[in-house]
């Protein structure tokens, strides 16, 4: 049963004020409020209480006996609530705290994982709670504060804003001889491994604008959910496979894998960061989010 009480609880807290400082003064100079209000309002919170709190002479202001008891009862009351405010403040104007983030695995693995351990280096008051998943898992029931994701990004009163945006090329393994494929329906007689992330293969020719789409079933020797294993089984030479720039690049460029069919690759693919849709976004959270799209900009 809830008991509405028949006093202000700020007055009490001048109360507080005042025996802990020993004046009306000084109480009224902390709390910023001018004496005559201060005095008025002890007044009337004794008159609400039907009590004595304070003894007032020309020189000094002192407790009562059972004003003593109300100040010892509620100054910890006060002095816990100053404490969590000040907290909050601080961590509203300071870089501190946690931030938990959940990013697809080869991506957070690979990809996000120097820009995570830069700005841990830059912020070490702030820690990092990383997700690295394939599945989308429920934001809110894991209490996500920031998500990267490169489909399915409308969710609600969340904010999905575009940082990077990529393509898919076909690719083999390097000592392999493509050349004479002029086509993507000349790949159906050729071994392929598939990502179950990356189907179906969606394909347009950058010079004729045609498109070609399809889902590999023929000659598929390994599927896999999961990005990494996929690329291994690639350099292997176990099959070709559809695979995100960049991941294909960097390994064109070291001779690991080689491109095929050049000129086709797929429509631009979205790379999202998500983060709830509020003014009152905590710093650190703030922070990390600013860090990363200013990355992103430079990419």
């Amino acid at each position: 049963m809830f008991i509405q009480s028949n006093y202000s609880l700020d007055d009490l807290r001048c109360f507080c004020t005042i025996v802990k400082l020993g004046s009306f003064k000084s109480a009224s100079n902390s709390l910023n409020m001018p004496l005559s209000t201060l005095s008025r309002r002890i007044r009337q919170l004794e008159k609400d209480l039907q009590l004595r709190l304070l003894n007032r002479d020309a020189h000094r202001v002192t407790c009562t006996h059972i004003g003593t008891q109300y100040f010892e009862r509620y100054n910890k009351i006060f002095d816990d609530i100053n404490s969590i405010e000040l907290g909050f403040n601080e961590e509203n104007k300071e870089p501190k705290g946690k931030i938990r983030i959940t990013a697809p695995s080869y991506i957070g693995k690979h990809i996000l994982k120097p820009i995570f351990f830069d700005f841990l280096l830059k912020y070490p008051e702030i820690q990092l709670d990383l997700r690295f998943s394939n599945n989308l898992i429920d934001l809110e029931e894991q209490g996500i504060d920031v998500a990267f994701r490169t489909r399915n990004p409308n969710i609600d009163n969340w904010v999905a804003r575009v940082i990077n945006s990529s393509h898919n090329f076909i690719c083999g393994q390097p000592n392999e001889h493509y050349y004479g494929i002029k086509h993507p329906k000349e790949l159906r007689n050729i071994p392929k491994v598939t990502c179950f992330r990356l189907v179906p293969w969606q394909l347009y020719n950058k010079f004729t604008g045609e498109e070609f789409k399809e889902k590999p079933t023929n000659l598929v020797r390994l599927e896999v959910d999961e990005v990494e294993m996929m690329i291994y089984a690639v350099k292997e030479g176990f099959g070709i496979s559809y695979i995100p720039d960049y991941i294909a690049l960097p390994m064109i460029e070291k001779g690991e894998i080689q491109r095929i069919l050049p000129g086709w690759e797929s429509f631009g693919q979205d790379f999202f960061i998500l983060y709830r849709e509020r003014n009152n976004i905590p710093f650190r959270v703030r922070l990390f989010i600013d860090y990363i799209i200013k990355i992103f900009e430079n990419y």
